[in-house]
């Protein structure tokens, strides 16, 4: 399998990743919260991998899997997953 990204090639824009994660982490916010933020970044960013990868990262982490259903967002439902 041919590697997509060389990270090697990148290690100030890995530590930087890294130390957001470590922050966001640290800061006090609900787990499911940071998670929907993610959700929502990677709606606005177009990118259906990372939305997948979120949503289900998300999902386990909820009382009630419905709720991440659909949200109300910029005025708008949006569909999450189902």
């Amino acid at each position: 399998m041919k590697v997509r990204i060389d990270y090697s090639n990148v290690p100030e824009a890995l530590r930087g990743m890294y130390q957001l994660e470590h922050y966001i982490h640290n800061s006090g916010l609900e787990e499911s919260l940071v998670h929907l933020v993610k959700m929502r970044a990677s709606q606005i960013n177009g990118c259906a991998y990372c939305l997948d990868l979120h949503w289900k990262d998300a999902r386990p982490r909820r009382d009630r899997a419905e709720t991440l259903c659909t949200r109300r967002m910029g005025g708008g439902a949006v569909l999450l997953g189902a």
